[in-house]
């Protein structure tokens, strides 16, 4: 399998090629690549091609240009393959085809024959070719090492909406629960959500909600993220449980996936009993289209937050701070925040406390040090269990599905998904917090990180 995302801004840019007025154009993409050794639904090995830096024809490369041709020189293309080389990128070459649909000619075929025989000869990963049609349709290949092609599966634009174009029809299945919802959004709707492959991380308060929304949604494919089992205390929230769950100390992914199922709604579920930055899960998340972070943790939110940006997968992150005033009265406050390349990351928002997240790393990896620590008071510690309350956890898991369907659908505005959205319940307004990306942040800011795939190590953290 094969997919490609182009994320913004490059997808702002490759549009303005078919501004030409009828005539052919093109430029070039460095493409990060996420090598995934077994999707967890098909069992298949999978390639992802995602982009990292736009780049133009040099203008001294142009030669001619028509309706049904552009030509260019190779200069600016040979400087591209020294590049994908020592940066271990997929280059790529886009063209348009300005008056009619996105295919490839027998001239695309035999130019770009010849072209990826240079990118074979300098032992790079392959050759990306991209066409964009004036139809609005769009297809994509990558030329092997062997000399072979592979036709994308689908190639998509993620900014705060996500376009998507499938070389095969969407999965359709019996689809006659969702038949109210097409009526909103329309058929192709069902199509897309039912295509999607979505994790949920964390399956408490706002991660089962979540999960039971998405199934109900209509999404085909669900993962689910969660280390801990089903308790007494977590009945108040952790929709689908029962007192026998917890009895029976049954994991949280567990109860969720059988209430799933007994639904009978068509949803392939995976579960995992793991936390969200253990490297057996990385095949698992770079298969999904979009993951929800419903953890309480900032060591999980601090990993999702850069694994955003390296893959350009969308994540929908979810809290809740809930607090009972000396006075006796209630700050009730919940937040969704939208990550992708284009957005803020949760550390300018001042969402991740660096701190907390190294201590509870450390937790986990050396648990003798981290006591040793805490008694010296070299490290915070765990503090009281926080007030969790079902009916706002729920609203919040509601909000963040909410950004899901903005993103596919549009339906509050052509921007889709909100960066950050803060309620406060006990002031029974919103807020749309105009967070932004700090000069230098090494995740959010620089595009260093965007798109730039499998590296090592792994999202570049060390430690």
């Amino acid at each position: 399998m094969l997919d490609v995302t182009v994320l913004e801004p490059h997808w702002a840019r490759l549009r303005t090629l078919l501004d030409g007025k009828g005539v052919e154009a093109a430029a070039y993409l460095l493409l990060g690549h996420a090598t995934v050794a077994a999707d967890p639904w098909t069992g298949e090995a999978r390639l992802r091609l995602v982009s990292h830096e736009h780049r133009e024809i040099p203008e001294a490369d142009r030669v001619s240009a028509s309706a049904r041709h552009v030509t260019w020189g190779t200069a600016g293309y040979m400087r591209l393959l020294s590049d994908a080389l020592a940066r271990d990128l997929v280059p790529a070459i886009v063209h348009t085809h300005p008056n009619g649909r996105a295919f490839f000619s027998d001239q695309d075929n035999a130019n770009e024959a010849e072209l990826a025989r240079t990118a074979r000869n300098k032992r790079l990963r392959g050759l990306a070719s991209i066409v964009l049609g004036g139809d609005g349709s769009v297809v994509a290949r990558l030329w092997m090492p062997d000399g072979s092609t592979r036709d994308a599966t689908w190639v998509q634009a993620v900014d705060g909406r996500l376009s998507r174009w499938t070389a095969t029809s969407a999965r359709r299945g019996n689809a006659e629960h969702l038949d109210r919802q097409a009526r909103l959004f329309g058929a192709h709707f069902n199509e897309l959500v039912r295509s999607l492959k979505i994790a949920v991380v964390g399956a408490g308060g706002t991660g089962s909600p979540t999960a039971m929304l998405l199934a109900r949604l209509g999404v085909g494919h669900l993962l689910l993220v969660d280390r801990d089992v089903t308790e007494v205390t977590n009945l108040n929230r952790v929709h689908g449980s029962r007192r026998s769950d917890a009895e029976a100390r049954l994991p949280k992914v567990d109860v969720l996936e059988r209430e799933i199922g007994l639904a009978g709604l068509g949803v392939e579920v995976r579960t995992r009993r793991a936390w969200v930055n253990d490297a057996g899960l990385r095949d698992d998340l770079r298969s999904c289209d979009a993951v929800f972070s419903c953890t309480d943790d900032h060591s999980g939110r601090a990993f999702l937050n850069r694994f955003t940006y390296h893959y350009g997968i969308p994540v929908i992150d979810v809290g809740l701070r809930m607090v009972r005033r000396p006075d006796g009265g209630h700050d009730l406050n919940g937040r969704v925040t939208t990550l992708m390349p284009g957005h803020p990351c949760l550390l300018c928002g001042g969402f991740i406390n660096p701190r907390r997240a190294a201590e509870e790393a450390l937790e986990r990896a050396d648990p003798e040090e981290f006591a040793r620590r805490k008694a010296e008071a070299y490290v915070l510690g765990s503090g009281d269990p926080a007030p969790a309350v079902v009916t706002f956890t729920t609203e919040m898991a509601s909000v963040a599905v909410n950004e899901l369907v903005a993103m596919l659908t549009g339906f509050h505005g052509a921007g889709g998904m909100i960066p950050t959205r803060y309620r406060r319940f006990h002031m029974r307004d919103d807020r749309f917090l105009a967070v932004r990306s700090r000069p230098g942040c090494p995740v959010c800011d620089t595009g260093q990180a965007w798109g730039r795939g499998d590296v090592d190590p792994f999202l570049g953290m060390v430690g």
